[in-house]
């Protein structure tokens, strides 16, 4: 009697404990079907990369913009076909500091922008000239890696002047 009672405890304890689990679940997939699964899986899009026509042989930086309409995940490193090495780096105070991962906030942005967050190709191969696209893989914590081909501008390219100009430029030719 004492072996069938004990297995019989065992069977309804775990049985209990599979129901608790599966309602468990059923909550957690009720409460929000759509904005659930948002918030479960980041949802990264790459805008505005480019690289500037570097003035060394062997090093290059890299800009971009990362943008997030899910949930929270980490940039942890990030590849390319012409560098020996690509590493993250911030800039603050005037200060470049290699870092090992950057934060892609829940439904925010991550600016990698000349002076502040940026990548830096090393070990270059081949020095990309104006006109050129490098390809530059990022690799996340939570996400699929993700190429983006990003086009080399001239060294003193700055996007906010770049694109004052182009808005002028059409205005003209109208």
């Amino acid at each position: 009697m004492n072996h069938r009672t004990t297995k019989h405890r065992a069977l309804t304890g775990g049985a209990l404990a599979l129901t608790a689990a599966l309602a468990l679940a059923g909550c957690g997939d009720d409460s929000g079907s759509g904005s659930g699964d948002t918030a479960k899986k980041p949802e990264i899009k790459v805008s505005g990369a480019y690289v500037p026509e570097p003035t060394m042989a062997d090093m290059a930086a890299g800009f971009f913009t990362l943008t997030n309409k899910g949930a929270a995940d980490k940039l942890t490193s990030a590849t390319s076909d012409i560098a020996g090495s690509v590493t993250l780096h911030s800039t603050k105070g005037g200060a470049m500091k290699e870092e090992k991962s950057f934060d892609v906030p829940a439904n925010g942005e991550l600016a990698f922008v000349s002076g502040g967050n940026h990548v830096m190709f090393e070990k270059v191969e081949h020095k990309p000239k104006k006109g050129e696209k490098v390809a530059l893989t990022l690799h996340f914590q939570k996400s699929d890696p993700i190429t983006v081909e990003m086009p080399v501008k001239e060294a003193t390219y700055n996007p906010g002047q770049h694109d004052s100009n182009a808005s002028h430029t059409s205005h003209k030719s109208h």
